[in-house]
């Protein structure tokens, strides 16, 4: 499903009946040339990935997920570039019924294009998390905002790029939810001799053709 209304895939929603595996993820996973790495997730029983947000200040600002670079202690440095080196998608799974007030994860519908034209700037080195806070995040502030409601056993297949944020819960239920890290099988690449790309990779070079 393309939740953004962008013919560039950015958010495709799924559900998982308990016990099974939904097909939708399965194929979702693959198209972006990552299912080895989720594979090797599951197996070592990964199940965490959300930026480390500690600090009261930084608890619910908007962020993209940064995906290299995080041997370094100060989690503001990790970085992020215009091949999403690193890490192919942003996932999001839950585990209990998350409405309005359960503290779903905001989305900025369509923020992922955005981000792609400020990382292109950057090169291969790509921005820090610090640096893309204080200038690209900000230049979506006017993306229309979605929520990552959903019953049980949803799914939420996300382009790495999208801009996202916690919330304060306000409901009267606990809520369980999950962020893996999906690495890639392979590099990205936006030139393929095969002309062979992923949903993802489609969606950066639309952005850099439009911008």
């Amino acid at each position: 499903m393309d939740a953004a209304g962008h013919t560039a895939w950015s958010v495709r929603r799924c559900t998982v009946r308990r016990g099974g595996q939904h097909e939708g993820v399965t194929r979702g996973v693959r198209s972006t040339r990552g299912a080895r790495a989720l594979a090797a997730s599951q197996k070592s029983g990964n199940v965490s990935g959300p930026l480390p947000f500690t600090h009261r200040s930084w608890r619910y600002r908007w962020h993209v997920d940064a995906s290299f670079g995080t041997e370094d202690p100060d989690f503001l440095s990790w970085r992020v570039n215009v091949t999403s080196k690193g890490r192919a998608l942003l996932m999001l799974f839950l585990f209990s019924d998350v409405g309005p007030a359960d503290a779903p994860t905001r989305i900025r519908v369509g923020s992922h294009l955005e981000i792609v034209t400020v990382l292109a700037r950057a090169g291969d080195e790509g921005l820090s998390l610090r640096e893309l806070v204080a200038s690209g995040v900000l230049e979506t502030a006017g993306s229309r905002e979605a929520l990552a409601t959903g019953d049980a056993g949803t799914v939420y297949l996300c382009h790495p790029f999208l801009v996202h944020a916690a919330q304060p819960h306000r409901g009267a239920h606990p809520r369980f939810m999950a962020q893996p890290p999906l690495l890639p099988a392979e590099p990205l690449a936006l030139i393929r001799a095969d002309g062979e790309y992923s949903p993802v990779e489609q969606a950066i070079r639309r952005a850099l053709t439009v911008g």
